[in-house]
C-alpha cells in the first residue's frame, strides 16, 4: 500500500468523524463544515497519486461510508423533510397536496404528535393557534413542490413502516446519492467520481437533511449518461425540482453553431415538455387549487424582486446599484446561455449545463446549500473542481447568514480556474505547433 493511499485513507477517516459530528448538529456547525471541506480537499489532493486499484476501493467504500454519515441523526439544519412526510400523508389520505395548507383544520385528523407536538415551548416550531404548533415550515401556505417530487413523497409514505418519521427520506437520499456515484464511476474517471463521493454537501444535504433536490440531480446525471431518452429524463428532473431546467441549454450545446439544429432542439425539448405536462396532469385534474402552490410567493419571500431584502445578487451588488442587479443577472445569464448554445460542445453537454447552473447560483447568491448539489454532480462529470466553491459558499450563506464574501471568493475561484485551463490549453497548442 502506497503512502499516498495511507494518507488519503486516514484523511477520509477524519472526514467521516467530522461528518458524524456535523450530523449531530449543535453550536459551531459552520466550523465543522469548513473543517469537513478542508479534509475533503486534502483527501482529493492525496488521491492524485493513489494507484488505481486502491483508489477504486477508497472511492467506492469511502463514498458509501461518507454518504452513510448522514443517517446517524435526525435532520440537523433543515425541516423540509417534515413537509415531505406531511405531503405524502395527505396524498395517502386521498387529498391533493396542492389543495390544503398544513394549518388547514380540514386536515386535522391527519395530525400526530411528531409533526404537531403537544409541547409548543420547544424551539423551532411554528405556532398555528393557542396550544397548536407544528414542525412543518411555512404551515400557512400550500406546498411548493412539483408533481414528481409529490409522487416520490407518496411512494416513500407507502413504503415506510408506521412511526418511521424522517428516516425513509434519509435512506432514499442515500440510495440516490450512491446511484449517482455508480453512474459517475461508469461514465467518468475515478478521481472525478471522488469529487462526488467525498463531498461534504452530499451527506449533509442529500442524506441528513434529505432534500428532494437529490431526485432531480439523479435524473440529470442519468440524462447526461445517455443519448436516447435524454430529453425525457431532463423533463423528469424538472418535474422533480424545477431547478434542473437550467440544464436544458447544456443538452442543447452548439445548436446555434451553424444556423439552428432544429432536429436536436426538438429531440430534447419535446420529450422534456411532454414529461413535465404528463407529470402535472393528474394533479391538475385532482386539485381544486393551483398546482403551482406557493411558488410565486416563495420568489417574493426570497427577495429576488428586492435584492437588499435577503442579500440576493450579492456579487453583482458589489459592482452596481441594487436596482440594476436583477436586470444584470438576467442579461449575464442570457449571455452565458447564448455562449453554450452557440459554442458549446454537443459531445459534452454536462459542460454547458455546469456553466449555466453554476452561473445562476453565483448571480443569485441563494442561501440554500442544497441547490448546489446539482453543481457538485456536474462538476464531477466535467472535472472542473473550481465550481465546488459554489456549494461551499451556499453552505456559508445558509449557516452563517448573508455571505457575499463567500460567493465573491467562489466567483474568483471559477474565473481563476478558467484562466488556468485556458493557459494550459494554449501551452499545449504551442507545444504541438513546435513539434
Amino acid at each position: 500500500m502506497s503512502r499516498h493511499t495511507v494518507f488519503a485513507g486516514a484523511t477520509l477517516v477524519a472526514l467521516v468523524l467530522v461528518l458524524i459530528r456535523m450530523a449531530l448538529g449543535g453550536p459551531g456547525l459552520l466550523n465543522w463544515y469548513l473543517l469537513a471541506w478542508g479534509l475533503f480537499a486534502a483527501a482529493f489532493w492525496w488521491a492524485r497519486k493513489v494507484p488505481k486499484r486502491e483508489l477504486t476501493l477508497l472511492v467506492v467504500a469511502g463514498g458509501i461510508v461518507v454518504t452513510a454519515t448522514g443517517l446517524v441523526a435526525p435532520p440537523s439544519t433543515s425541516t423540509d423533510s417534515f413537509r415531505y412526510a406531511w405531503d405524502g400523508r395527505v396524498q395517502a389520505a386521498g387529498h391533493s397536496p396542492y389543495d390544503y395548507a398544513p394549518a388547514d383544520p380540514a386536515l386535522g385528523p391527519l395530525r400526530d404528535g411528531w409533526l404537531f407536538p403537544d409541547d409548543c415551548a420547544a424551539p423551532g416550531l411554528a405556532h398555528l393557534a393557542e396550544g397548536v404548533c407544528t414542525r412543518i415550515n411555512r404551515p400557512l401556505v400550500h406546498t411548493i413542490y412539483p408533481p414528481l417530487a409529490e409522487g416520490y413523497f407518496r411512494l416513500v409514505h407507502w413504503l415506510s413502516p408506521d412511526g418511521a418519521r424522517h428516516k425513509p427520506y434519509q435512506v432514499g437520499g442515500a440510495l440516490m446519492a450512491i446511484a449517482v456515484l455508480l453512474a459517475l464511476l461508469r461514465w467518468t474517471g475515478l478521481r472525478q467520481a471522488a469529487c462526488w463521493a467525498w463531498c461534504p454537501a452530499v451527506p449533509a444535504e442529500a442524506v441528513n437533511n434529505a432534500h428532494v433536490d437529490m431526485l432531480g440531480v439523479l435524473l440529470v446525471v442519468l440524462a447526461f449518461c445517455v443519448v436516447r431518452g435524454r430529453g425525457a429524463l431532463l423533463g423528469a428532473g424538472i418535474a422533480a425540482k424545477l431547478l434542473p431546467a437550467v440544464t436544458l441549454p447544456g443538452a442543447l450545446s452548439g445548436v446555434l453553431r451553424d444556423g439552428v439544429a432544429w432536429r436536436r432542439v426538438l429531440a430534447v425539448v419535446l420529450p422534456a415538455g411532454a414529461v413535465v405536462v404528463l407529470a402535472y396532469l393528474p394533479y391538475v385534474l385532482a386539485s381544486r387549487a393551483s398546482v403551482l402552490g406557493y411558488l410565486f410567493g416563495y420568489f417574493q419571500e426570497e427577495g429576488y424582486e428586492a435584492p437588499s431584502a435577503r442579500a440576493r445578487y450579492g456579487v453583482l451588488r458589489l459592482v452596481m446599484p441594487d436596482s440594476w442587479t436583477p436586470f444584470a443577472a438576467v442579461a449575464v445569464l442570457g449571455l452565458v446561455i447564448w455562449l453554450v448554445l452557440r459554442h458549446g460542445d454537443p459531445d459534452r453537454p454536462w459542460e454547458g449545463a455546469l456553466l449555466v447552473s453554476g452561473s445562476l447560483l453565483l448571480l443569485l447568491t441563494p442561501a440554500y446549500s442544497w441547490y448546489a448539489l446539482l453543481v457538485v454532480a456536474l462538476a464531477a462529470m466535467d472535472g472542473r473542481w473550481e465550481w465546488l466553491g459554489v456549494a461551499l459558499a451556499g453552505a456559508a450563506a445558509y449557516l452563517f447568514g448573508p455571505s457575499t464574501l463567500a460567493y465573491a471568493l467562489a466567483t474568483v475561484g471559477v474565473v481563476a480556474g478558467w484562466a488556468v485551463r485556458q493557459r494550459r490549453a494554449a501551452g499545449t497548442l504551442e507545444e504541438a505547433g513546435a513539434r
